[in-house]
């Protein structure tokens, strides 16, 4: 999927290739395939396996890439050479050129396995006019209010929204979450992986979208 000049590709899972200019982004690969190439920076969102996958970021790092992690998973990526860690918190920001990363929070209200106390995240990643949230792995939680202007001011705003409930928010809280969002299309994520989740979840949030008016799209993996 195109927008501007930024390009947004599914590597599967929550996973996400996105390009801009001469940069390349990866966020949570996990069990990619060899279609992505060699990427600029990785965002991971926490260190759970399906998430922070050391054999995925071997297989698209370069010399002098940057790998943006939240403390907890500092022990996993000291294991790969060549790479420069950056570790980031929640309300922190970094600039890479003109791409700007804002972390904000990411966690389950009513179950155990992404408590808010862990300090994982989400990403917001800002290039020109075009802004793309990655939730993570999250419930509908009271603080993705603070982007609903990110679609205002001829921004286009990209929502990369879990679907799969279990461990995150359903479908239909997704849906829900896109509602106030707003944005100028929602993708599904967090299915289809062998982990949790599947298409049927994907498809239930496009269709729920649309009786909504709601631009959704499913992605397929490359």
């Amino acid at each position: 999927m195109e927008i501007g000049d930024v390009k947004i590709e599914f590597l599967g899972h929550s996973g996400f290739l996105i390009s801009t200019g001469s940069k390349k982004i990866a966020i949570d690969p996990y069990n990619i395939s060899g279609n992505a190439g060699k990427v600029d920076l990785i965002l991971i969102t926490h260190s759970h396996y399906d998430h922070c996958s050391i054999k995925d970021i071997e297989m698209l790092k370069k010399e002098g890439t940057a790998v943006v992690i939240p403390a907890g998973a500092q022990s996993k990526i000291t294991k790969i050479e060549g790479v420069n860690m950056e570790i980031i918190e929640v309300g922190d920001s970094l600039e890479f050129g003109k791409i700007k990363i804002e972390a904000v929070p990411a966690y389950t209200i009513d179950k155990e396995f992404h408590p808010k106390k862990e300090g994982w995240l989400g990403y917001v990643i800002k290039m020109d006019n075009v802004i793309v949230y990655h939730a993570g792995d999250t419930d509908n939680i009271p603080e993705m209010k603070n982007l609903t202007g990110y679609g205002k001011h001829g921004n286009d705003f990209i929502a990369l929204l879990p679907v799969s409930g279990k461990y995150v928010m359903d479908a239909d809280e997704a849906v829900e979450a896109a509602s106030f969002l707003s944005p100028t299309i929602a993708i599904p994520m967090h299915y289809g992986a062998g982990v949790v989740g599947s298409k049927e979840d994907a498809e239930r949030f496009v269709k729920r979208c649309g009786e909504l008016n709601i631009k959704a799209e499913i992605l397929e993996k490359i």
